[in-house]
């Protein structure tokens, strides 16, 4: 596709949307200090040269507004999920929180998850994220728990935490592939193989090097961020 395609905006999205999503792209592949709101601007079609400041404000009421786009629709869709995956196997609980943010790799159009590594890698806060989500995503951490309760706490956030950033971290290196035209594995294959990796990284026996350390390690322990 080349610029002056990219830069034409589509039938049916707002500007608001329309700088989004040509936010969302072009933060993905050049990083979020790595492109001008003017350039935002001008691939998403908009005349007026400072449309992002109109819309947004600022850079950072830009990158909210990327941020919270799709977790409403995660949100939903993982709710249907685990509405209709049994509650007390631990596969079926991770696959119906993580599928949703694994599909959106398929997406050519999406570039949501290497966005979303980019506010990660610079410990952006993700505070802005909306209530519903918040709430969700401490259920999931409860019916995780509940279903390690072998493994000690703090080790059973700390692995929710790292299993959910394992799954980011691998769905958008998908998505970057696929974009470059890269043989991936079937996407049937992707998802078993990635739903035992993140179950088999949450369930194994805390080795008896970390319970040592466990022990001598300070009583509090820093809040995990929220992911998507």
């Amino acid at each position: 596709m080349n610029a002056m395609t990219e830069s034409m905006p589509s039938v049916g999205r707002s500007a608001k949307q329309e700088l989004v999503l040509t936010a969302e792209r072009l933060y993905a592949r050049h990083g979020l200090d790595g492109v001008p709101l003017r350039r935002i601007g001008v691939e998403a079609g908009m005349a007026n040269k400072s449309a992002v400041q109109y819309h947004f404000g600022s850079k950072q009421g830009l990158i909210d507004a990327i941020l919270i786009n799709r977790v409403e629709d995660l949100t939903r869709r993982r709710s249907l999920l685990e509405a209709r995956l049994p509650a007390t196997d631990l596969r079926s609980v991770v696959e119906a929180h993580q599928l949703p943010l694994i599909e959106l790799a398929e997406d050519e159009d999406c570039y949501y998850l290497p966005f979303l590594e980019q506010l990660v890698r610079e410990m952006h806060p993700l505070d802005k994220l909306p209530q519903t989500h918040r709430e969700s995503e401490r259920a999931y951490y409860a019916r995780v728990g509940a279903l390690i309760a072998d493994v000690p706490q703090p080790l059973r956030d700390i692995r929710i935490h790292q299993a959910s950033s394992t799954c980011l971290h691998l769905s958008a290196d998908r998505h970057r592939r696929r974009m470059l035209g890269v043989n991936v594995t079937p996407f049937a294959l992707h998802v078993s193989q990635l739903l035992d990796t993140l179950v088999a990284q949450l369930s194994a026996p805390p080795s008896p090097e970390t319970l040592a350390t466990l022990e001598s390690a300070p009583t509090a322990t820093p809040a995990l961020p929220a992911l998507p």
